[in-house]
């Protein structure tokens, strides 16, 4: 009996052992907390249309899993799918690269509870988000002052120096964030994103402190076509 056990336990520990490794170059993981029954789907921009590149039903389990092959560090979406309801907080946005993330949240609060991590990209991305959240909010606030100052013509005039000021300081960070950051593909991501109308001397420097790594990606690929179109338009 002793021998049997031993045996069947050898050729389990055999069988582990030579179980297929996936051959795909990105896995994330993930769990939902209080989501029982529904859908995530995980998606990129493609033609500034969002394609599903996996779609994962969960019945049950809050855990989810999904491999896929990228070919660089690219920005994903990840869906949810709450059926009947019309919640808009259902889409975290996360900076996939290859290797292992892994994303957890919760049912409740899906995009404000999500923790993400594995990705060196996401981690800057968060960083350049809550330094740029600060210069949205003051501008919201000068909004509403501009708002309330209603006729009031020099005040307005002087709101809106203030609000030029605070765009200003943001194109300036964002300039610097994606120059500092000149190794990852975050760099060209925001400069695509947050500052594409910026002075073509700003847009030059960022293109040309890229790594070679970086300025053959695709979003370092599309910074150079942003900035052909604009020198373009601007010799007209």
């Amino acid at each position: 009996m002793l021998k049997r056990i031993l045996l069947v336990a050898t050729i389990m520990t055999l069988a582990s052992c030579s179980e297929k490794k996936s051959d795909k170059n990105l896995e994330i993981t993930g769990f939902v907390k209080g989501l029982k029954k529904g859908t995530l789907y995980i998606q990129k921009i493609n033609d500034t249309i969002l394609v599903p590149l996996d779609t994962i039903k969960i019945n049950g389990d809050s855990h989810f899993k999904s491999e896929m092959n990228i070919d660089e560090p690219e920005m994903f979406y990840l869906f949810l799918d709450r059926g009947v309801s019309n919640s808009l907080d259902n889409n975290i946005v996360f900076f996939a690269e290859k290797g292992k993330i892994n994303i957890e949240t919760s049912l409740d609060f899906f995009t404000g509870d999500a923790k993400i991590t594995g990705s060196k990209n996401h981690d800057l991305y968060e960083e350049y988000k809550k330094v740029v959240s600060r210069y949205v909010d003051q501008n919201l606030n000068l909004i509403k002052e501009k708002i309330l100052a209603k006729n009031d013509a020099k005040k307005i005039e002087l709101i809106q120096k203030k609000q030029d000021d605070v765009l200003k300081s943001k194109y300036l960070y964002t300039t610097n964030f994606a120059v500092n950051h000149r190794d990852y593909e975050v760099a060209p991501y925001v400069t695509l994103a947050e500052i594409y109308d910026i002075n073509l001397k700003y847009l030059d420097t960022i293109q040309k402190s890229l790594s070679p790594k970086v300025a053959k990606s695709m979003y370092g690929k599309k910074l150079d076509l942003l900035i052909a179109e604009r020198k373009k338009m601007e010799s007209k």
